[in-house]
């Protein structure tokens, strides 16, 4: 599988690590009040659909970059990669 990496072009996917959905970029407000149920769904509960889902890729063997890669799990087409601080960013999140 290819991924075509926002700022190197195509790279190969064994040069990346997959570490899950992106909504991991979501972190819990900790100060929250429900913030111990709020963590206990963040770091246990996962979505597993067929077909477009927006997952993490860590560029390990590359520039160690955080991409946000939205691929069908059916088909392992991929629609679209972009750097996960941009996404974070747009969320009103901190890098």
């Amino acid at each position: 599988m290819i991924i075509i990496h926002p700022l190197l072009g195509p790279r190969d996917s064994s040069e990346f690590i997959y570490k899950g959905d992106a909504a991991l970029i979501n972190r819990p407000d900790w100060q929250a009040s429900d913030a111990l149920d709020q963590f206990i769904d963040y770091g246990y509960l996962r979505d597993n659909p067929a077909g477009l889902h927006r997952e993490l890729w860590y560029h390990e063997q590359g520039d160690r970059s955080w991409l946000v890669v939205t691929r069908d799990t059916t088909t392992h087409e991929i629609t679209q990669v972009e750097l996960a601080r941009d996404v974070a960013r747009r969320q009103g999140r901190s890098t």
